[in-house]
């Protein structure tokens, strides 16, 4: 196959995830919230897949007429803050005026967030929580926290997004890569899980989640406080 045309296929699997998102806001809007999940994991999966195979094809020069950067942001949005913001709320995990601060703070912070130039650090790391929403909620789905613990980790993230602290990149983040990408992968399998058993209690699956999500939230941090020996 000409490599324009893989160029091209690479775009057109990123634009795929805007059909996903639709797909997970349908259930959402019907509060089907296991399918819903289901369908941010498939966008999450492509999101991871269409990232590395864009620089392998060299997406911004073979296909340059698409700008895959600002395809996979729009997607991002969708599927990692707007979607999971709406469940947050219509799930009634946050009474009152909780709920209405933390969509308020989820959506205005991220849109904010998103359109920063500094949000790569020259690790190819995340400065500030990423605004991966998607992967925050699904666990509080999981756990099934009080409303003030739920209320505490949306002020807490929503003040990461700007503040001086690194989040990996699941693929992007080359130290401590050998335990990273491994931790991320199972992260979408126990997400996977955790949704098809429609977050059922007692499930290992929450488990898991809860310690690969502290990893992907905490090697970064960990990564600015430990020096890097083999870095020049």
């Amino acid at each position: 196959m000409d490599i324009r045309l893989k160029a091209l296929s690479v775009h057109l699997l990123t634009a795929t995830g805007a059909v996903l998102s639709m797909f997970a806001m349908l259930a959402a809007v019907e509060g089907n919230w296991r399918v819903m999940f289901l369908w941010l994991v498939f966008a999450l999966i492509v999101d991871g897949i269409d990232g590395p195979l864009a620089r392998r094809y060299d997406t911004p020069n073979n296909f340059p007429i698409y700008d895959g950067v600002l395809m996979d942001l729009i997607v991002d949005y969708l599927t990692y803050v707007f979607i999971p913001a709406y469940a947050l709320f219509k799930s009634g995990m946050l009474d009152g005026w909780t709920g209405w601060f933390a969509i308020i703070a989820i959506c205005y912070g991220s849109v904010i967030y998103f359109s920063d130039t500094r949000m790569k650090t020259k690790d190819k790391s995340f400065s500030g929580f990423p605004a991966c929403w998607n992967m925050v909620v699904l666990v509080l789905f999981a756990v099934d926290p009080s409303q003030w613990v739920i209320l505490f980790f949306v002020i807490l993230l929503t003040s990461g997004m700007f503040l001086n602290l690194k989040f990996v990149h699941p693929t992007r983040t080359k130290r401590w890569r050998w335990v990273t990408l491994p931790m991320s992968l199972a992260w979408v399998i126990f997400a996977g899980w955790a949704a098809w058993m429609n977050f059922s209690e007692g499930s290992l699956a929450h488990w898991g989640l809860v310690i690969t999500s502290l990893y992907l939230c905490l090697a970064g941090i960990a990564q600015q406080i430990v020096p890097d020996r083999h870095a020049h």
